[in-house]
């Protein structure tokens, strides 16, 4: 972490990998992506501001929940510099409810497949008798 003489705080690109537990290819993935943008230093070396921090565990926070990128860039409006605090929490609440529909219908899914798994085995396990008698 470093500071310049205006008190704001910069990390590194391994400050950042280290803290959130990613590569630093990750992090310059999302670099390539739009979805940070690290300041440079004459060197040419990456200095990230707490606003490129707070949003790369936005990105990993969603990606956690198991959005796209396409997804969380238009929840964090990362596509439009200017979006309101509002406008971002109505579409987190949004994609939170798809994603929990997709998450129910997942559900179901396994639930039924689950079933049908259950009664092959009853037949089979019914024939692996009948053939054992014989």
């Amino acid at each position: 972490m470093n500071q310049n003489d205006h008190k704001e705080i910069f990390y590194t690109i391994a400050d950042l990998a280290r803290e959130f537990d990613v590569s630093k290819r990750a992090i310059r993935f999302y670099e390539e992506k739009n979805l940070i943008s690290p300041g440079r230093t004459k060197g040419n070396y990456r200095l990230y501001s707490r606003r490129d921090r707070s949003r790369l565990r936005l990105i990993l926070r969603g990606k956690r929940f198991g959005y796209t990128l396409d997804e969380i860039s238009e929840i964090i409006g990362f596509n439009n510099v200017d979006t309101e605090e509002k406008d971002q929490i109505r579409k987190a609440i949004e994609f939170g409810k798809k994603k929990i529909d997709d998450i129910r219908e997942r559900i179901n899914e396994l639930q039924l497949l689950e079933q049908e798994m259950l009664g092959l085995g009853k037949t089979l396990k019914r024939r692996l008798a009948e053939l054992e008698k014989k």
